[in-house]
């Protein structure tokens, strides 16, 4: 039996299923250009609740299942077949770990997923256990707070949280006490960095041998409900190091963001979280030359690349814009 990709050659296009991607037109629209450029055609479907979302305004969206639905690989099975699906791209944190089981023994398409194994996703969404995995192997992190330790200058995230929310400022007994019972088993609570630069490094690790071939960072330069709404290409190698430390400490494949914070009173580089997808502002990365899309096809394919890298000084800056549906676009 001929693999998925000798039958995307032999179709001549590659079709892709984003999982949770309703706002990532712009991420659509560069694979496809990068498929464009190997002389591929490049179809992408969007997997919603609803297909009233950004994407689909501009690309089909089958209606899918919730990430804990107990059909859910059955429903993805069936679409992935029905759709001829090549490709699963997940880009919000429950899409992952499904994604992950998804193409790990649940799928008998023999789709492809830019994704860690379930076990890795599992560990970084656990705010602890990736505290954890990063403390063993000395990669450097802001000081977790521990029963007994001074109740001040703490930030309390939530261990299982996401996209900023539930995040608390520690600043008192009082403060610690309003986070519940046994608070540090539920929270991941470590030393606050107020006067701070938000970095974000967006990579893609081949997937049969772990190597990096993209490792760009970005500066977060302006932020609105945990996404960036304005952010910068630049060149640091200090980021590079810290970056592919934590990526091989936590085992991970395929496209990851790493979160850094830099103390601009010491000049102390750290990690903050690593999510294991493509993050929102990655089309900063690509526009400057880290070419991201580009590695996921090629890595599907099997083809040998180089690593890319972004150049310094590429500013994105995301707007608001309406898309408009009408009743027969719906039906």
């Amino acid at each position: 039996m001929s693999s998925r990709a000798d039958k995307v050659r032999e179709r001549g296009s590659v079709n892709i299923l984003f999982l949770g991607g309703a706002k990532r037109v712009a991420m659509a629209r560069m694979l496809q250009e990068a498929c464009a450029g190997i002389g591929l055609g490049c179809t992408i479907t969007g997997y919603e609740l609803d297909r009233r979302c950004p994407l689909g305004g501009f690309y089909p969206v089958e209606i899918g299942l919730r990430w804990s639905d107990p059909g859910i690989f059955a429903h993805l099975d069936a679409v992935c077949r029905e759709r001829d699906i090549d490709i699963v791209l997940p880009f919000v944190d429950r899409a992952v770990e499904v994604a992950a089981a998804f193409v790990n023994g649940r799928s008998g398409t023999g789709v492809f997923a830019p994704v860690s194994s379930y076990d890795a996703c599992r560990r970084m969404f656990d705010k602890c256990a990736a505290a954890d995995v990063f403390g063993q192997a000395g990669v450097a992190v802001p000081r977790t707070w521990s029963p007994g330790d001074p109740c001040e200058g703490l930030i309390a995230k939530p261990r299982f949280g996401s996209a900023s929310k539930g995040i608390v400022c520690v600043d008192s007994e009082a403060d610690l006490r309003a986070l519940g019972d046994d608070p540090a088993a539920r929270y991941l609570i470590q030393q606050r960095i107020d006067d701070r630069d938000e970095i974000s490094v967006d990579c893609y690790v081949r997937m049969a041998d772990g190597a990096p071939l993209a490792v760009s960072p970005r500066y977060r330069e302006e932020v609105s409900g945990g996404e960036v709404v304005r952010t910068t290409t630049f060149d640091d190698m200090e980021c590079r190091r810290l970056t592919l430390q934590a990526i091989s400490a936590a085992g991970l494949r395929g496209a990851v963001t790493v979160q850094l914070i830099r103390d601009r009173r010491t000049g102390r580089l750290m990690v903050m979280e690593v999510n294991p997808r493509l993050g929102g502002g990655c089309p900063a990365s690509v526009h400057a030359g880290a070419d991201i899309p580009g590695l996921i096809i090629a890595d599907f394919l099997g083809q040998a690349c180089k690593e890319v890298s972004a150049v310094p000084g590429v500013t994105t800056v995301r707007y608001l814009e309406d898309v408009v549906f009408y009743p027969d676009k719906l039906a």
